[in-house]
């Protein structure tokens, strides 16, 4: 048995690129219930690999006797059958982003609240380890004042993606992690991006964020790039600190002029500290759903909570108004 020992079981609805993972990970914390997909051969596949069961209609997954669902649905769907599984009596791990629109968002936070059920949002990174060792890093003063927080994410199409721009794809991971890493409320967002190479949706994007402490936050988003990047970097007032997702690792610097000619700009000498930090690895999927089941049985807050997922989306969304206005966007 794992660390769960059979008090819980979760389901899977939609088995796409993410969804397939999800089932996996539940499979191997020995929760999972079965699966569901309207491509039932898919299903099926994936049920036998995990010696699951397999359905065509998420309804039948919901009335079986699980306790929990990941939702990993397009976007569009997300809203419905969250709360179809809500009304079933199903915790709730939901696929970024939350929903469709801010007004979806908070429905389905109120009714997960009425029915004293557990609703999660898969934003993935905020479970990244690199993302805890900053946090906590911040909050010790190891770093200093956190002044300003850059992020770039970019990398070319996904052909997965269909119903949602590169903001609520791919900028969500960052304007979330950026939140948390501040950890104080944004007071506006500035945006600036277009459509170079899809018809629909905007494929690249700039976001400034500035939040009521002071701290700013920038995050770069595209589907152009031909090489995949995940970092995000923090300059701060005693160290300038880069962290890598994908190696889940952690370049720590700072520096110090020494005595110097001041005849003599050109040479001026500069002592570099540089340190490089490997951070114990771990599926940042594993993290999110052992948070997700710990917090459905203990009733505790998962680390990325339903309004968690509503505040990305009204950034997201004041970001997406920002390029269609060419202004600033102050939140509420």
């Amino acid at each position: 048995m794992t660390q769960f020992d059979g008090r819980i079981k979760a389901g899977v609805i939609g088995v796409g690129s993410m969804g397939k993972n999800h089932a996996r990970v539940y499979s191997d914390l020995d929760v999972l219930g079965g699966i569901a997909d309207l491509d039932i051969e898919t299903a099926k596949g994936l049920a036998d690999r995990f010696k699951s069961t397999a359905y065509s209609d998420y309804k039948e997954l919901l009335a079986t006797d699980i306790d929990a669902v990941t939702v990993a649905t397009p976007t569009q769907t997300h809203y419905r059958i969250a709360m179809d599984a809500i009304d079933a009596g199903k915790h709730v791990l939901i696929e970024k982003p939350i929903c469709s629109t801010i007004e979806e968002s908070e429905k389905l936070i109120q009714a997960a609240k009425d029915a004293g059920l557990t609703l999660a949002v898969g934003l993935i990174e905020r479970h990244n380890p690199v993302v805890n060792f900053a946090k906590e890093a911040i909050q010790s003063g190891q770093f200093g004042d956190l002044v300003t927080v850059v992020a770039r994410r970019v990398s070319s199409f996904p052909a997965r993606i269909r119903d949602v721009g590169v903001i609520m794809d791919l900028g969500v991971h960052d304007i979330d992690v950026t939140r948390y890493l501040v950890g104080s409320p944004i007071k506006s967002v500035y945006a600036l991006g277009g459509r170079q190479a899809n018809a629909e949706f905007e494929d690249h994007c700039n976001v400034l964020m500035d939040f009521e402490d002071g701290t700013t936050g920038f995050v770069e988003v595209n589907w152009l790039t031909p090489m995949k990047v995940r970092k995000i970097s923090l300059t701060c007032m005693k160290n300038f600190v880069e962290l890598d997702y994908i190696s889940q690792s952690a370049e720590i610097s700072s520096s110090q002029i020494l005595e110097f000619d001041r005849s003599n700009m050109y040479n001026i000498p500069i002592e570099f500290d540089i340190r490089n930090i490997s951070i114990k690895k771990k599926e940042p999927l594993m993290n999110e759903q052992v948070d997700f089941l710990s917090a459905a049985l203990n009733k505790t807050k998962p680390l990325v909570s339903g309004e968690d997922g509503l505040m990305t989306i009204k950034v997201c969304t004041a970001a997406i108004d920002s390029i269609k206005t060419g202004q600033r966007v102050i939140m509420e």
